[in-house]
């Protein structure tokens, strides 16, 4: 579906636009957030962050809201029109992987410590570049990794296989909030037809892990390129040998890893991990809130003026 470039200004006030129109059709079909995300079925806030235009939609969830909502396919149309991601630019370093990208006709990954940047959620990629840079560059280069995900996340993507270390869903990346949509953010892509995620668990000690994390990227001619990264540098080889010994080595990962549905409940049990901690950490704000105000409290009837109570005096007895 083509798309309409309106610039960055433009691209976030139409983002707000389609948020406020699914507003309106939600509201017009008596739904609330709760009950539209049910029968889509994805996370409420998910449907929250899409209406205040703050979260990225897909495809497939334009298309669902339509049918849910009776539009007619506003939604969709509106959505084909808006640039989610204007005047995208890559790090020099980065840009030739990011072409690869937008050509592939398969990509295998295998991904320690965080996130792909194809599956991560905007919220846990600004909470990444916050570590490294601030104010409007962390916004551009999240703008700049969200824009990979378009062409995998649309219907008819290429083949997108990514086996996530264990690490990934345990190193907590911004808060337990973020960590808890990315989670869902997992279990709702890893549904799509084109895409395959698979956990290699802590406590397999027998698996044999690549020593970094890397991409086997295929291209429509049949090239074949081996990526990996280190510290700001990219590092490309499309050696048939070297291509061959890290594709045999993903090979025998996926084998051992956990399958895609014993994936999908380690990913929904870190995903509860984090629900609750969110919650215990409100708990804990309304006590530490309660136990302040009792202390204010305390502290006034202890500042308050003292009168001296009147004691009548014992009566003297007649000897």
């Amino acid at each position: 579906m083509s798309r309409r470039n309106g610039g960055a200004e433009s691209g976030a006030s139409t983002a707000a636009v389609f948020g406020e129109v699914l507003r309106h059709f939600r509201e017009a079909a008596l739904l609330t957030q709760e009950g539209l995300a049910r029968q889509i079925p994805c996370d409420r806030s998910h449907v929250a962050r899409v209406e205040a235009g703050t979260r990225v939609p897909q495809e497939g969830f334009a298309k669902k809201c339509d049918e849910l909502l009776g539009t007619g396919g506003v939604l969709l149309r509106l959505w084909g029109r808006i640039d989610w991601y204007p005047q995208v630019e890559h790090p020099d370093w980065f840009r030739r992987r990011a072409e690869m990208d937008e050509v592939a006709v398969a990509l295998r990954e295998y991904q320690e410590r965080v996130i792909p940047g194809l599956l991560q959620t905007p919220e846990y990629a600004r909470a990444l570049f916050r570590r490294v840079a601030s104010g409007d560059d962390v916004e551009e280069r999240a703008h700049a990794r969200l824009s990979r995900q378009r062409r995998f996340l649309a219907e008819g993507g290429p083949l997108y296989i990514a086996v996530l270390d264990e690490s990934c869903l345990r190193n907590v990346v911004g808060s337990p909030e973020t960590m808890r949509d990315q989670c869902a953010h997992l279990l709702h892509v890893g549904r799509r037809p084109n895409i395959r995620l698979q956990v290699a668990p802590a406590s397999f000690s027998e698996l044999l892990r690549p020593n970094v994390s890397m991409s086997l990227i295929e291209l429509p001619d049949g090239h074949r390129w081996v990526y990996s990264e280190s510290l700001e540098r990219g590092h490309f080889s499309d050696d048939p040998t070297v291509y061959t010994r890290h594709s045999h080595t993903y090979d025998v990962l996926r084998a051992d890893a956990l399958s895609v549905r014993e994936s999908v409940a380690l990913i929904s049990d870190a995903m509860k991990g984090y629900e609750q901690h969110e919650h215990a950490r409100t708990l804990r704000g309304d006590l530490d809130q309660e136990q302040l105000q009792r202390r204010k409290r305390r502290q006034l009837r202890g500042n308050s003026p003292r009168f001296p109570r009147h004691r009548p005096r014992p009566r003297q007895q007649n000897l």
